[in-house]
């Protein structure tokens, strides 16, 4: 029988899920769907100080706004039990040791080290210690704990980088529990991990070597290592680090600017593939379409001002169903509702432009009238019946106008749409017109 496949996306609840932790969160959620299997929102919370629960329910509803769903959700802070059980397994078999530098005097070694022309990897002093130094140096400071590596290769086949192999020899003894107690990512993660019967974890390339050192910690534990996919790093759109700006690119950011999910999702579901983007019709088609290996290794560039052209094109394609409510709360008359929606969609960049239409059609707008054009527009107004305007209305005005002016083409339609509208943009004047509430001018 085959294997179920299990993903997982744990987000520390420290702040709100951005666009890099998003490329995450679907990759892992679209294998997991594509395969019929389970998908876990797990909480990586075991910082007490910097986990909030604001931020855990504000991921859960930034999940939901995407349309994610998830099988089982699970927060460490639950688990402390479990992980001090796996803890002491890990002592009493002598992969768990240890040590008490403080950060200054690790600080020095890595500079010794590195004047040397060695690699800055822990020493493991504490190796040496006898249990009445222990004793000592526990009486002035908490001591921390390491995992002891074996200093072999490390082996795997990556579904985005290929073949990787690291020498453990070069990589210090991760640090797993902190000396204040607290249990650190690289521990509480493949604990979880093993528990919950994860196959497959995709993450940023800056966690290679980090999968490494978690590998061997997996086997130690009694676990078998999941398949690994390890995808590029974000950037700005002109090759910047995106590091820095990641908060202002926060999902409920972006939803605040207009932006619509599948939008987003269309564009982080292709960004760094051989695929091109598209605009998808839902969440089920993308994942249908969706191939780990489509992924290079490159750095990516994101760049936020593409996701508003694909936001237009799908609200271009919404069907007045879709809307309704929303339009009814504009205050758009029921006779108007579908009218209204049937001429803007194709002129609106969000859904956060509609309100500046509906006001337009409400209360009119304050006329652009360039100076050449004043006396022609204050005429030509002259000219136009009281509301309410019908599909004909634009072309018996425009051609009594044009009779009138002798003005044909641009210069007699241009003037006249800014007049009405106040704008040099905007949806067919024929279409326009019957949804004015008020003779322009």
């Amino acid at each position: 029988m085959p294997m179920t496949t299990v993903t997982r996306f744990a987000p520390s609840p420290t702040g709100y899920i951005h666009v890099g932790n998003l490329r995450t969160a679907l990759f892992n959620y679209m294998i997991a769907r594509k395969a019929g299997g389970t998908f876990i929102l797990r909480f990586d919370d075991t910082d007490p100080e910097r986990s909030k629960q604001e931020y855990i329910d504000g991921i859960r509803e930034d999940l939901e706004w995407l349309g994610f769903s998830w099988d089982r959700e699970e927060q460490q802070s639950a688990r402390l039990d479990r992980y001090a059980e796996v803890a002491a397994e890990l002592r009493a078999s002598g992969r768990l040791y240890e040590c008490f530098e403080t950060p200054t005097e690790l600080d020095l070694k890595r500079k010794k080290q590195l004047n040397m022309g060695k690699p800055p990897v822990y020493d493991r002093a504490a190796l040496d210690l006898s249990d009445d130094e222990k004793a000592a140096l526990r009486a002035e400071r908490p001591g921390h704990w390491r995992f002891l590596l074996d200093r072999e290769r490390i082996d795997w086949t990556d579904g985005i980088l290929g073949d990787i192999s690291i020498d453990a020899a070069s990589v210090s003894d991760p640090v797993l529990i902190r000396g204040d107690g607290q249990v650190l990512y690289t521990f509480a993660s493949v604990v979880d991990d093993v528990d919950m019967g994860v196959t497959y974890i995709v993450r940023g390339s800056d966690h290679v070597t980090n999968t490494a050192t978690q590998i061997q910690i997996m086997g130690a534990v009694g676990g078998t290592a999941p398949r690994f996919a390890h995808h590029s790093l974000l950037t700005g759109a002109q090759g910047e680090a995106l590091s820095k700006r990641l908060g202002h690119l926060s999902l409920r950011d972006l939803r605040e600017q207009g932006v619509e999910p599948m939008a987003l999702l269309s564009l982080m579901a292709r960004l760094g593939s051989s695929q091109p983007v598209e605009l998808a019709g839902s969440l089920d088609e993308l994942i249908e379409g969706f191939d780990i290996g489509t992924f290079g290794a490159a750095p990516t560039k994101f760049d936020e001002h593409d996701l508003f052209p694909l936001t237009a094109r799908h609200l271009h394609g919404l069907p007045f169903a879709a809307v309704r409510a929303e339009i009814a709360a504009l205050g758009v008359p029921d006779d108007l509702a579908e009218r209204f929606w049937q001429v803007m969609r194709e002129n609106i960049v969000t859904r956060r432009d509609l309100p500046g239409w509906w006001a337009l059609c409400r209360d009119g707008a304050e006329p652009l009238v360039d100076e050449e054009d004043r006396a022609f527009v204050t005429e030509a107004f002259a000219l136009l019946p009281e509301p309410p305007y019908d599909d004909a209305t634009w072309g018996a005005w425009t051609a009594e106008v044009k009779a009138q002016s002798g003005r044909k083409g641009k210069g007699l339609f241009m003037p006249l749409r800014k007049a009405v509208t106040g704008r040099a943009k905007g949806p067919e004047m024929g279409d326009l017109l019957p949804l004015l509430q008020k003779k322009p001018g």
